[in-house]
């Protein structure tokens, strides 16, 4: 097995428009881009076959004579998608990969009954339209078959990510910590300009007063931890303040719900002065 065999990405989407152009960096050979029958999936598989001088076909006509086949379809089709190519080619000496954060290597195990070595590899990195972020230093968990295993690490090693090991049982928690890292931290930014279109700012202008702050916070996280990087009424203790907001935030039900939530979690786990004080504030809202 060479570690930089060719590569065959079922599902043009998000991550695979990220991964694609970064494989093909790393030196990478993709031979195939397969997408479904629908006229968007074929379109987005040929700028992506493009971009790393692949083919791009449907899974009916798809060759599948790469070694490594990785599938970045979205979670509830990986399954279908891996018995729909099954019946195609034998899979004997060949490496499965998905990309779920939550879901194990199971999803694949058509194909490892049939010989594959399989592997979910989860990019620890959040992908929207109209961004292709770097995967130079990123977090990849991997779990699965040992040779899977191996090749997964292999490969995310010549992309200058970080691999790391998980087990099956651990995947729900690490993907969990993703939503918490991501997709929970937007949650909570649209809330706070929920909260500034109540003093009068539109979203625009919200996101833009904010970005500072929220930038600033996330360095000083990097940087320093939590702890250094906690600021605000609770660390100083001031119980006062704090009714204020909750005062405040009264004509926001939702708002309110969710700062007393993450309050209460900075009292139990960041430095707080007066944490009785605190709590009782809070335990009132």
């Amino acid at each position: 097995m060479q570690w930089k065999a060719n590569i065959t990405i079922v599902g043009p989407g998000r991550v695979g428009n990220a991964l694609g152009p970064a494989l093909k960096r790393a030196g990478y050979q993709i031979s195939e881009v397969i997408s479904r029958e629908t006229a968007g999936s074929q379109r987005a598989a040929r700028a992506l076959a493009r971009a790393t001088g692949a083919d791009a076909v449907t899974a009916r006509v798809a060759e599948l004579t790469a070694k490594v086949i990785w599938f970045l379809v979205p979670d509830r089709e990986i399954s279908a998608a891996a018995r729909e190519l099954a019946p195609r080619v034998s899979w004997k000496g060949k490496i499965a990969f998905h990309s779920s954060g939550a879901l194990g290597s199971e999803e694949l195990d058509v194909l490892r009954q049939l010989g594959a070595s399989v592997a979910s590899v989860h990019p620890f990195m959040t992908f929207v339209s109209q961004s292709a972020p770097s995967l130079e230093d990123v977090p990849f968990g991997i779990e699965g078959d040992s040779t899977a295993v191996r090749v997964a690490r292999g490969i995310v090693g010549h992309l200058s990510g970080a691999p790391f090991t998980l087990t099956p049982e651990q995947k729900a928690l690490y993907h969990a910590w993703g939503g918490f890292t991501s997709p929970m931290v937007v949650s909570l930014l649209v809330t706070a300009e929920k909260v500034a279109e109540s003093i009068g700012f539109s979203t625009k202008d919200a996101r833009k007063l904010a970005a500072p702050i929220v930038q600033q916070t996330v360095a000083n996280y990097a940087r320093l931890g939590a702890a250094e990087a906690f600021s605000g009424p609770i660390v100083r203790g001031d119980a006062v303040v704090v009714g204020k907001h909750l005062e405040a935030l009264k004509g926001n039900p939702e708002a309110l719900a969710v700062y007393v939530a993450l309050a209460r979690a900075a009292v139990r786990n960041l430095p707080a002065r007066n944490r009785k004080e605190l709590e009782k504030v809070l335990d009132g809202s």
